[in-house]
């Protein structure tokens, strides 16, 4: 038992307790920080590999490997930040006055990133490195304490699932507009390195504009139940590895992320070389995710109705039913096309839920260790999207490579053709395969209701 007795007798005794409503222009708000975090990150998961094959003309192997380190050195940089914001203390709260602090180096690293010097290829690859680890810094610097938010917005968790169904239909409508209009952008503002940095400085002004937004019209209300002084790091550490639900989610982020990346990153490929025209890349894209608003607007009735997990897992079903459509004809537009839209029906259910899922973990975590940790909680799920974004790209750069890829040329061989397609169409489908296997174990949703009225019980008590 995770309480003493006492406090279990008292919680079965209470109701659940009431949470303040959340207004929407507050949910609204809170959507906006990630329309702003996708200006970056979906650019750099959809066209940076490319950027750096065809425009810089780096290895493709080279570059998968890139992306890889980059994200492994991001789990102590996610830590890191976790401890930070557990121990922030402002007027503004824990977690809002990073959105104002990292908003500014937010839009710059993106600019850096496509500002590459041509000296030589080592110079250029040391360059790469040093600008591609600084982004991923500063990304988790501003990103963390965002997702943290949303668990101290409100401890309900319909209201966190709707505020994580505006974050994400947020985030599409960030990533959309980056997939459809990125290219013609770049073409409009010159083309080349100089279209692509005007582009980054556009979105950088953007994103910072909008994570303010989020800043004034956010609140943060959660207190800890418990323990409510700094926690030392390895007691926090200690009580996270007893989290067996934060440990499921954070293995579920890095198979589901790195399942969106491979897509998002082998799209342009997919299109230049099996449907022979890049510049479908921006029809690919909205097949992939305009679907998901629609999904979005009906998923807080399927939440409602089934739950969280099992709401993901049907996700996952429907994920790999639209794969299997466009292994039907994958040199047909419409089948593609067809496909598409059915996996991102399916990506909509876990991306709706995935975010609210981690949070229920922090009071999970609470309720164990009578110590509660968002920002340690929140920056390991950090890691796992960004480590699974990692590990996504990677898989592109490094099955490109086996396939003897050489960027920039007008076709490419047999075995680079059937690595694209095996990257587009069936590797997806393993991915979810696992993800399943995963959401399987995952049953904190029917335990839930009890854990939150046996913290209330134990704030009561400690006042």
């Amino acid at each position: 038992m995770a309480m003493n007795r006492t406090s279990h007798a008292v919680a079965h005794q209470a109701n659940t307790p009431e949470q303040p409503d959340i207004h929407l222009t507050e949910k609204i708000g809170y959507g906006f920080g990630d329309f702003a975090s996708q200006l970056l990150f979906c650019t750099v998961a959809t066209f940076l590999t490319f950027y750096y094959t065809d425009v810089i003309g780096l290895a493709a192997g080279v570059v998968g490997t890139l992306m890889l380190v980059a994200r492994v050195l991001d789990a102590f940089v996610d830590i890191g930040v976790g401890v930070l914001i557990d121990k922030t203390k402002s007027r503004h709260g824990k977690a809002r006055p990073w959105l104002i602090w990292m908003a500014a180096p937010f839009a710059i690293s993106g600019v850096f990133l496509f500002t590459v010097p041509n000296n030589g290829t080592m110079l250029t690859l040391v360059y790469v490195y040093v600008t591609y680890i600084l982004m991923n810094v500063i990304y988790s610097s501003i990103n963390v304490p965002y997702g943290v938010l949303n668990s101290l917005i409100t401890q309900d968790a319909y209201e966190r699932s709707v505020l994580n169904i505006f974050r994400m239909v947020m985030a599409n409508v960030g990533a959309t507009l980056v997939t459809f209009c990125t290219l013609p952008l770049v073409n409009i503002l010159g083309g080349g390195e100089r279209g692509w940095i005007f582009t980054m400085s556009l979105y950088g002004a953007a994103g910072m504009v909008l994570f303010f937004v989020t800043f004034l019209t956010t609140h943060e209300r959660v207190k800890p139940s418990v323990v409510k002084k700094d926690v030392p790091l390895n007691r926090g550490i200690k009580a996270l590895f007893r989290n067996k639900y934060w440990a499921l989610m954070v293995v579920f982020a890095i198979i589901f992320f790195a399942n969106n990346a491979l897509g998002g990153a082998i799209n342009i490929y997919y299109a230049q070389y099996i449907l022979n025209d890049h510049n479908l890349v921006g029809m690919l894209g909205m097949a992939t995710l305009l679907p998901q608003l629609v999904g979005f607007f009906a998923l807080a009735f399927v939440i409602k109705q089934i739950g969280k997990r099992n709401a993901a897992l049907a996700g996952c079903f429907v994920m790999i039913v639209g794969s299997l459509v466009v292994a039907i004809q994958p040199h047909s537009m419409i089948l593609v096309m067809t496909g598409l839209i059915i996996k991102a029906l399916g990506t909509s259910a876990i991306m709706g839920t995935f975010f609210a899922m981690l949070a229920d973990t922090v009071e999970y975590g609470e309720w164990r260790s009578g110590i509660r940790t968002e920002g340690l909680v929140y920056s390991a799920g950090s890691f796992g999207t960004k480590a699974g974004s990692g590990l996504g790209t990677a898989l592109v750069g490094w099955g490109l490579a086996i396939g003897g890829y050489v960027g920039g040329q007008s076709t490419v061989s047999t075995l680079a053709n059937f690595s694209i397609q095996f990257m587009f169409i069936y590797l997806p489908v393993i991915f979810c395969l696992v993800q399943i296997a995963l959401l399987w174990f995952y049953k904190l949703d029917r335990q839930y209701p009890d854990i939150i009225k046996e913290l209330q019980s134990v704030r009561e008590l400690n006042h």
